[in-house]
């Protein structure tokens, strides 16, 4: 019985691995991306190190870009629940100073009213200069901001740069936050 208990095991383990890499392996190519190429699952992990067509930045390129003029608009799109009209917030979320949290437009998958809300709210902010900079944001290894920076590509904003490192880097620099609240987007 021992013996069978053993084998048993044995064959599990090697069989496993094999499982679980065939799996990933479905869920790192096509699932995880739409159509247009937009990122649909697994937000909070390791992203490319460019988009094509916005600048990729540092955090002493986004600490300097804020003492720039004109002052970038910073986009931060970490999600919020958003239930009954209204944001549900159970904690504060912090931003670097200044910055604009429209949440829940860096998704995979959104329907035209988030799409607009992104889109509007960043012309609105930007006097409708669509050459206006835009630095678009959200937590390290985060695909909402990968997403939202391309959207705004797509909609014609030219002057786009990515805080790939987010704003836990910007934390541990050591570097001014503030609490914000999500702009409301009025549907």
């Amino acid at each position: 019985m021992l013996k069978t208990w053993l084998l048993t095991l044995t064959f599990l383990l090697s069989v496993v691995p094999a499982i679980v890499n065939a799996q990933n392996t479905n869920l790192d190519s096509k699932s995880l991306f739409s159509a247009d190429g937009y990122r649909l699952d697994r937000y909070r992990s390791p992203t490319p190190d460019t988009i094509e067509g916005i600048q990729t930045i540092s955090t002493p390129d986004l600490k300097a870009a804020l003492g720039a003029s004109p002052t970038p608009v910073v986009i931060d799109v970490i999600n919020s629940e958003y239930r009954a009209s209204r944001f549900i917030e159970t904690k504060p979320h912090y931003s670097v100073p200044g910055a604009y949290w429209l949440p829940n437009t860096g998704r995979g998958e959104m329907n035209q009213q988030w799409l607009d809300y992104l889109v509007s709210n960043v012309r609105k902010l930007t006097h409708s200069k669509h050459n206006y900079p835009v630095i678009v944001m959200c937590k390290s290894d985060c695909w909402l901001s990968w997403n939202a920076a391309r959207r705004l590509r797509a909609a014609g904003f030219t002057h786009l740069y990515w805080y790939k490192n987010g704003i836990d880097s910007w934390q541990n620099a050591g570097l001014p936050v503030e609490a914000v609240t999500p702009v409301p987007p009025g549907f």
